[in-house]
């Protein structure tokens, strides 16, 4: 099946940018993970600042203060490419709920995720421009 795909840089930029509070539309699989990626990365870079700069400093703290502030900055276009991807796959933004379930929610989620795109316009849309 045909399956529209999206570059890292684009997947970062239509989240950070165009996409940034957008629950409306469709995201393709690659731009989710992608997105995914980019948060993994950036999470792990405050990871290992904060292990170099050593528990109780002072650049601890503030690297723990940064990382609070790119967190929630990341929140709203990560729920926002979610709710997109669900969509992409015919489904509801409800289906978010799953995660309130500990494990066997995140397992059905990510089976979701996983699937394949809608090939053609469905009742969220039509099939994304990628190159928007």
């Amino acid at each position: 099946m045909y399956q529209y795909q999206v570059s890292f840089s684009d997947a970062v930029r239509r989240a950070l940018t165009v996409n940034y509070c957008n629950f409306q539309g469709r995201a393709s699989r690659s731009e989710y993970w992608w997105f995914c990626l980019f948060s993994f990365i950036v999470g792990c870079v405050f990871g290992i600042l904060g292990f170099i700069a050593g528990e109780g400093s002072a650049m601890f703290n503030i690297v723990q203060v940064v990382n609070w502030i790119v967190s929630l900055a990341l929140l709203l276009p990560s729920l926002g490419v979610l709710v997109r991807r669900l969509h992409d796959t015919g489904r509801s933004a409800w289906n978010i709920l799953w995660f309130l379930l500990p494990v066997i929610g995140t397992i059905i989620l990510i089976i979701y995720l996983v699937q394949d795109s809608t090939p053609s316009a469905n009742e969220y849309g039509p099939v994304p421009n990628v190159t928007e």
